[in-house]
């Protein structure tokens, strides 16, 4: 099988986004020929102009499905293949449910996407969301999957002490790591910031190394004490599941499947948008860790089925799906919207 991934190209640090570029190759061990075609250019008619330069590509080249990553890869796939090849479709997150620059708060101009996520569905094959609150904008039920990225069990993992690269210097204060960025409204690092400077706290310093090597973060990750991920929106944030395949305690707002990925994972906790209670968390997290060691969230990951390889069968079964042009409504059973027994991710033959 031969498949064209279509995804953003426009950021600066990275000619492929990292966990869209891991996804691809995880599916080359899955028999999975990957090609990308990143979109250079920004704004809607950037999209559009790429959708009549994939056109050409198409033209010399032969593949069997396109997946675009974005809505408005989706349509820039859609003007470049017409109705030549099936094109699968995953959600982001801000595509579907906008832009967040507080709780509940959306930014008006980021409606424009989710206008467009509604308006594309009924001309593509398959709709992939990360999580159940992204599905949410998807009607097109019977071509609606919900398949998080996976986690690359060989990157990510716990590692000795001493074979940290000396990311953090030691001064005797606990690490507390915000991996966002900190001018992105979306991921609220005032929140991280107001709960080390709560009373009682000055033996945390906050780490925000942002922008980092994606290679770095795995380092990052074992070195820190607790990773804090105070966003007002997500859908499956990779940065959570990553930390919890190092074993890295967390503490997070309820946003997106965070509280389903957690399960019952002693070290990992939920907070609220207030700075006593996040501070709270954080100190919950760290005696955690002070009395059983560092978490045992890399189990949960591989009990989850949220591992590289698996994930990729079962994107790999959508694509077949998509091929043969059937399509079954598929999603992870709602243990992160309401109270249930955690379960297993899966796809419905």
């Amino acid at each position: 099988m031969k498949v064209l991934f279509v995804c953003s190209g426009n950021n600066k640090d990275f000619d492929i986004i990292p966990f869209i570029k891991d996804q691809g190759e995880s599916l080359k061990g899955e028999g999975v020929q990957v090609d990308y075609f990143p979109v250079v250019g920004k704004g809607l008619w950037g999209y559009v102009k790429a959708g009549f330069r994939l056109r050409k590509l198409l033209d010399k080249k032969r593949y069997n499905l396109i997946h675009a990553h974005f809505t408005y890869c989706g349509w820039t796939a859609l003007i470049g293949a017409g109705r030549k090849l099936p094109v699968v479709l995953s959600l982001m997150g801000t595509d579907a449910n906008g832009e967040y620059k507080g709780k509940n708060k959306v930014v008006l101009k980021s409606r424009i996407s989710s206008f467009l996520t509604w308006l594309i569905q009924p001309f593509v094959s398959a709709v992939i969301s990360k999580s159940s609150n992204i599905s949410e904008s998807v009607y097109k039920k019977e071509k609606s999957y919900i398949i998080p990225n996976g986690v690359d069990l060989q990157k990510f993992k716990p590692l000795p002490a001493d074979e940290n690269n000396g990311h953090l210097a030691a001064n005797g204060k606990k690490k507390v790591l915000f991996l966002g960025s900190r001018t992105k409204t979306g991921k609220n690092f005032p929140l991280a910031q107001a709960a080390v400077q709560q009373p009682g706290m000055e033996h945390i310093e906050l780490i925000s190394p942002y922008p980092v090597s994606h290679e770095d973060i795995p380092w990052y990750m074992n070195e820190a004490d607790l990773l804090v991920f105070p966003s007002f929106m997500e859908g499956s944030p990779n940065v959570i599941k990553e930390a919890m395949a190092c074993n890295c305690p967390i503490v997070s707002t309820d946003v997106g499947d965070v509280k389903w990925v957690f399960g019952n994972t002693p070290g990992c906790y939920i907070a609220s948008f207030d700075p006593k209670d996040f501070a709270n968390k954080i100190n919950q997290a760290l005696n955690v860790s002070l009395n059983n060691g560092r978490t045992n969230g890399r189990q949960r990951i591989i009990d989850l089925g949220l591992d590289m390889d698996t994930v990729a069968r079962r994107i790999v079964d959508v694509y077949k799906r998509a091929l043969s042009g059937t399509y079954e409504f598929s999603s992870i059973p709602n243990s992160h919207v309401k109270p249930a027994k955690p379960e297993k991710m899966a796809i419905k033959n």
